[in-house]
């Protein structure tokens, strides 16, 4: 849930609260933990009110109404909401340089899902996620199912996914996921070993758009022969797939 008036967003989830603990705990503006919770955040709060932030011991419903969500785990953290910059020339180069597996989200519909994809990557060390301009993929729900992973991951934007492969020919490797693609994923592994890759994957409902395949080195299939009674997995677990074939590749 953002609070618009002072630019924070609140995240909740006992994993996604230590997460922000450890890495950016200066981004906290103010926590509220319930009393079962406490004990588990009083380093935080220790370091909170060395920097004179409020924190607050409060009821469920009080969280409840923090964060918009049941799911809150007992804890929320108000952080300053984050800055999702574009991406630029100069960061293409580098991911090229650097051999790096970036995943593209083209369109991609559900926050939640959003947050699933985030875990998978901060877990298979993958750091780089493009998302599409103005997109609102940042949010509490989100936050919380990555579990923490939102803290190792930068999250960029691209006013055209098109235009974004447009920049990346001949520097990356640009691999389209569809159930209808030929190419076996095989092919991913293989591409992930000789170069940077950018893995598209597309919206939940439609798939990646036919401008944004159209610009593709190659389009995989995950199972490219029939499978068995499900058409197609949720983008989620299609990118842990994906993701596990550049984690091997790199290893």
């Amino acid at each position: 849930m953002k609070n618009k008036r002072n630019e924070e967003l609140a995240v909740c989830g006992i994993n996604a609260v230590k997460a922000v603990e450890k890495n950016r705990p200066e981004n906290i503006t103010r926590l509220y933990v319930s009393e079962e919770r406490a004990p588990l955040f009083g380093s935080l709060c220790k370091v909170l009110a060395a920097r004179r932030i409020p924190y607050n011991a409060v009821e469920n419903t009080a969280l409840e109404k923090l964060c918009g969500s049941v799911h809150h785990q007992g804890v929320v953290a108000m952080i300053c909401m984050p800055r999702v910059e574009p991406v630029t020339a100069e960061i293409i180069d580098g991911w090229a340089r650097a051999k790096e597996t970036v995943l593209v989200l083209d369109n991609i519909g559900n926050a939640n899902n959003f947050g699933a994809i985030v875990r998978s990557a901060a877990f298979f060390g993958v750091r780089n996620i493009v998302i599409d301009m103005g997109q609102p993929y940042i949010t509490t729900s989100s936050f919380r199912v990555a579990e923490g992973g939102m803290e190792y991951v930068c999250v960029r934007a691209a006013d055209s996914m098109a235009e974004l492969l447009k920049s990346a020919r001949g520097k990356i490797t640009r691999v389209g996921a569809d159930r209808r693609g030929a190419v076996p994923c095989a092919k991913l592994f293989e591409a992930a070993r000789q170069s940077a890759v950018l893995v598209v994957l597309g919206s939940e409902e439609r798939g990646i758009s036919r401008d944004v395949r159209a610009l593709c080195d190659m389009v995989v299939s995950i199972a490219p022969e029939e499978t068995g009674f499900m058409e197609s997995l949720n983008v989620a677990q299609a990118a842990s797939i994906l993701l596990y074939e550049c984690k091997r590749a790199k290893a």
